[in-house]
């Protein structure tokens, strides 16, 4: 139902309180999404913003209302475009699970920044068609026409799951762990595997503590600096 309507769908007590209530609580979603320092937007099935918060519009230099109506795709460039595919099969299905997607995009000034945006395709009812959330993790930056900014050797969640996988868990347990679908946590080692050219979790735990992505001396297993 289209809450911006001009009225409720008829004229009964009871349908003009859901009215009034639905308002109300549009309007506290909002003011939340408003206010929260993590970039957020809601897109379409098709990418398309519907609705961005400040956090996220500010990367661009922009105000919020000038996301509107323009493809993510416009602004965000995937290192692996194949990742999109699931993405597109789950808002097909109407599945519910979230895709974590590598991006990089440039900023006003020209600087390149790269990070994560985690994609949940989101409906009020399983039978309604999904829209699109993209919660965005910045990374880092790397400065134009200078010397470029060595990249982590890993981010904060794919040194989470070497941790976890140094342990012994399962990826089952690990995908709980840290807010992740199985599907979620196999991408991210499947990066780290190319990325490091070893194939296996034993292999990727040993190479993260060779590179000194996890401390030698923690036990149980710790990200290296890490308290």
């Amino acid at each position: 139902m289209d809450l911006g309507a001009s009225g409720p769908p008829n004229d009964s007590p009871a349908s003009r309180e859901w009215h009034r209530q639905a308002i109300t609580w549009r309007n506290r979603v909002m003011l939340l999404l408003d206010h929260l320092p993590l970039p957020v937007a809601l897109c379409d099935p098709q990418g398309v913003i519907i609705v961005a918060n400040p956090a996220m519009a500010a990367e661009w230099g922009m105000l919020s209302g000038q996301l509107q109506g323009r493809n993510a795709l416009d602004f965000f460039h995937p290192r692996t475009p194949t990742r999109l595919h699931p993405i597109a099969e789950a808002v097909r299905l109407r599945r519910r699970s979230r895709y974590p997607v590598e991006v990089t995009w440039s900023t006003p000034d020209g600087t390149e920044r790269y990070g994560e945006i985690d994609v949940d395709p989101v409906s009020d009812t399983p039978e309604a068609a999904p829209a699109l959330m993209l919660l965005l993790r910045i990374g880092g930056e790397r400065a134009s026409g200078g010397a470029a900014e060595k990249e982590p050797l890993v981010n904060e969640i794919e040194a989470r799951i070497l941790a976890l996988a140094a342990v012994g868990d399962t990826t089952a347990r690990i995908a709980k762990a840290v807010g992740l679908t199985a599907d979620g946590v196999n991408y991210h080692l499947t990066q780290l595997s190319q990325r490091w050219g070893v194939r296996g979790k034993a292999a990727l735990v040993a190479r993260a503590y060779v590179t000194g992505v996890l401390d030698p001396a923690a036990w149980p297993p710790a990200v290296s600096g890490s308290e």
